[in-house]
């Protein structure tokens, strides 16, 4: 026997149901039991029933691991990223939350949080329970392995247009206390801010302490279609490094930055362009290759 209703409900959910949702839609405890001992429906726990009997593709373990979980579960951190459309990122368990002194389940393959911090609000009405992508991505670099992943599930959305740094800002407002919370507020700095927050001045120091030429900053020139400005100079050599906030990911501020380059480079310039949170994640890989460009174009010069 057939379900319309129920089959249109799944198709919505990556093909599973939950056995509430069926009982709300009149099915009764024996016509569900039915289908799953003709083989037609396949349980995948407590709650958790597909329409088909084929493995749980990733959304479809996204519906299981709130409803398996119960209690106020919610896809959180990085998994809410993922569900909000966060791609090149992958996560071994699934991260869930839940208010806490509220009684869950725990379930292989998810990880579940408990937090004081959850509103109302907090979480997105209609579809996949999840919180807000702002939320989730304070929490998911909260609950990273390393500052490097943690700065990576900020900048990661925002590139992709998933979060907007201001919204990022607000959410964070609300961490008084944790052991990445400095760290973390200079990377938000960097990215609501871009180079005025890592400033020229720190990039000044980093060459100071590899022994390297201070560099002329803010240097004005004249391109094609007006000025050009540059964050860092150094014009006896016609070296030219550009340090880039989260605004250089603009599909439109791309196209004039690559214009800006292209220009640079053919009138003679060697240019580099530093994400300035890369600066902040991998600051010896990125000098170092200043230094090789300092070295050649130097020689070059001789």
């Amino acid at each position: 026997m057939r379900y319309p209703a129920v089959e249109e409900l799944a198709a919505s959910q990556s093909g599973v149901v939950s056995r509430r949702q069926l009982y709300a839609l009149r099915l009764t405890r024996w016509q569900v039991k039915a289908q799953l001992q003709a083989g037609r429906w396949r349980s995948h726990g407590r709650q958790t029933i597909g329409v088909h009997t084929g493995p749980l593709d990733g959304a479809a373990q996204w519906w299981r691991a709130v409803w398996e979980v119960g209690a106020d579960a919610a896809l959180d951190g990085a998994s809410a990223l993922q569900a909000a459309g966060l791609t090149g990122f992958e996560t071994s368990l699934i991260q869930v939350s839940v208010s806490r002194g509220t009684r869950y389940r725990r379930l292989a393959g998810v990880r579940v949080y408990e937090t004081r911090r959850r509103k109302p609000d907090d979480v997105l009405d209609g579809g996949l329970p999840r919180v807000r992508p702002e939320i989730a991505a304070v929490r998911a670099a909260l609950w990273a392995v390393s500052n490097r992943q943690a700065a990576l599930l900020w900048l990661m959305p925002i590139q992709q247009r998933i979060l907007r740094p201001d919204a990022l800002n607000e959410a964070f407002s609300s961490v008084k206390r944790h052991r990445r919370r400095s760290f973390l507020r200079t990377v938000l700095a960097d990215l609501v801010n871009g180079v005025q927050s890592m400033g020229e001045l720190d990039f000044a120091r980093m060459c100071r302490v590899r022994g390297l030429p201070e560099p002329t900053r803010q240097v004005v020139r004249r391109g094609p279609d007006g000025r050009i400005y540059l964050d860092v100079y150094w014009d006896q050599w016609g070296v030219v490094v550009e340090i880039e906030g989260a605004q250089h990911l603009d599909p439109g501020m791309a196209i004039s930055d690559a214009l800006r380059q292209n220009h640079l480079f053919v009138h003679g310039d060697g240019v580099l362009r530093i994400p300035v949170v890369g600066l902040r994640l991998e600051p010896d890989a990125f000098m170092n290759q200043v230094a090789h460009l300092l070295a050649r174009c130097r020689r070059a010069a001789a």
